[in-house]
């Protein structure tokens, strides 16, 4: 009987402390969800902001697929006229998914492009957010001009030093972006990006 007994005492202190760490984990969660959630979306317009250009009027999120999964994007628009493009764009880099936020212009060019998130390694991917040269290229990116391939693959984009599967992976994220927005015009948005040619005619 004293076997059975503390057979029943242990299985009900390992029930109780579960419940209690299962409570304290919930009360944690909703204490955090709310500022979590109000930090991830004031980021989420930050880089939003940051890769589109100023002036204008800015949409709702919307849907939109992006390099062959679900995402999102956002339209800048001005007198009635699409401006620009910041779409949210997912690929696996290095150390496992990069998120990207690509400002594409109305001409199909790269206006700025911004890292929401990575898990990249500290002091050689992670530099994607650092690193002043690769960040710089891709400002005002015409993909008419340049190569989106990484020198080494033979486009025209610098890796960043000893991180080329994240400089590859990161100029996919682009490239998916730009694609997403080419294909606009069969989207039922009615978005859609006008040939350089077209623009100039405009003027």
């Amino acid at each position: 009987m004293a076997v059975q007994s503390n057979l029943k005492n242990m299985v009900l202190c390992l029930f109780t402390t579960c419940l209690v760490c299962s409570a304290v984990l919930a009360g944690v969660y909703a204490l955090t969800a709310a500022p979590i959630a109000q930090t991830n979306a004031q980021l989420l317009q930050q880089s939003v902001g940051a890769v589109l250009p100023e002036g204008g009027e800015l949409s709702e999120a919307k849907d939109l697929e992006v390099g062959g999964q679900p995402s999102e994007y956002y339209i800048l628009s001005e007198n009635g006229q699409d401006k620009a493009y910041a779409v949210k764009s997912t690929v696996v880099g290095f150390g496992g998914p990069l998120v990207l936020m690509v400002g594409v212009t109305a001409d199909g060019k790269v206006y700025n492009t911004s890292v929401l998130s990575h898990t990249e390694t500290p002091g050689l991917g992670a530099k994607c957010t650092t690193d002043e040269g690769f960040m710089a290229q891709w400002k005002e990116l015409d993909p008419a001009v340049k190569i989106l391939k990484v020198k080494k693959d033979g486009g025209d984009i610098d890796a960043i030093t000893a991180s080329t599967i994240t400089s590859r992976a990161y100029t996919l994220a682009v490239q998916n972006a730009i694609d997403a927005v080419k294909g606009m015009g069969d989207a039922s948005t009615g978005a859609s990006v006008k040939p350089k040619e077209e623009m100039e005619n405009e003027q």
